[in-house]
């Protein structure tokens, strides 16, 4: 089968499409005919070493798992003798977790992954674009409980998670503020948001308005901003924080009455059914940036790496 193999850490130009065995699923193990998966900022991180930590984890020299991608959307080629919740035929999407192995024709996952029946009103390509950004954007909201009313800002609100974030909040009533820059200022808006603020004008830690939930989804705003945006009993949710971030978030949720959430999350394939269901009445809405086949890979790679991409950037695998 066709895969896209990383050979080292590195530029894109590390991945390189090449013939790899196709897998067989064990007995518990469902084969995935993958029709498309995502380039997310995590797998531009990973494919870097960015942060080093990552190859204490991972692989020193390279990644011990060559074939990165964390997506599937496709359909199910074939069962193990175990499974009973998906049958040949089966339109699926998911997750691989740590498994990785999603730049590829073909992908076993175990039946009780994270994977969950494709909703019939949206493509593969749709479906793919709906757990990196969506599963990390539920994990932490729901750590922060947003009721009806609250005030909720999301920094970074045109990535895959703030995409995702907005339209969650505002599923729970929530009004929300979203931070981007001047050019996505109108996708934002569209996708709910309540309130806009351009980064590139307006620095939001200096306005009045302070928020019930502060959400940094990307990484670029200190915690000292976050925090001074955030009511005194609020709920700073950190989703790309990194090691030095989570030691940080430990400290301040200590010695304020401000509660700080970073961290690794966690997800599920109820977590698939939740998003089925918002996606069949109409609730959330896939964004996708761009879209590259995937012999096009490295230039996908390249336009993720310039950290400009609004919402998701998808592969799509012949079908």
């Amino acid at each position: 089968m066709k895969a896209i193999v990383c050979t080292q850490y590195g530029a894109p130009e590390v991945l390189q499409l090449s013939e790899v065995s196709q897998p067989s699923p064990k007995e518990d193990e469902v084969l995935i005919k993958n029709y498309a998966t995502a380039v997310s900022s995590g797998d531009s991180r990973l494919r870097k070493a960015d942060p080093f930590l990552i190859r204490l984890i991972f692989g020193f020299l390279r990644p011990r798992q060559p074939i990165l991608g964390f997506v599937v959307a496709g359909v199910v080629e074939a069962v193990g003798k175990n499974v009973t919740q998906f049958k040949k035929g089966d339109n699926v999407y998911g997750t691989t977790n740590m498994s990785f192995g999603a730049y590829a024709e073909y992908k076993c996952l175990p039946e009780k992954g994270v994977l969950a029946l494709k909703p019939q009103n949206i493509s593969y390509e749709e479906a793919a674009s709906i757990p990196f950004g969506g599963n990390t954007a539920l994990y932490f909201l729901k750590q922060a409980n947003i009721q009806a009313g609250q005030k909720v800002l999301i920094y970074g609100a045109s990535g895959a998670i703030g995409t995702a974030a907005i339209q969650l909040a505002k599923y729970w009533g929530a009004e929300v503020t979203g931070v981007c820059s001047t050019s996505n200022l109108e996708l934002v808006k569209s996708l709910g948001a309540d309130k806009v603020i351009d980064y590139t004008k307006e620095d939001f830690s200096q306005k009045k308005e302070v928020y019930d939930v502060v959400f940094e989804t990307v990484g670029k705003s200190s915690l000292s901003s976050c925090k001074k945006a955030l009511k005194k009993k609020g709920t700073l949710l950190l989703a790309a924080s990194g090691l030095t971030g989570m030691l940080q978030a430990l400290w301040a949720s200590i010695f304020s009455s401000q509660k700080v959430i970073a961290g690794v999350m966690s997800e599920t394939a109820e977590d698939l059914v939740f998003f089925n269901q918002l996606i069949e009445q109409g609730k959330i809405q896939p964004v996708i940036d761009k879209t590259y086949p995937l012999e096009q890979i490295i230039a996908a790679h390249r336009y993720v790496d310039k950290g400009r991409k609004k919402g998701n950037v998808i592969i799509t695998i012949a079908h």
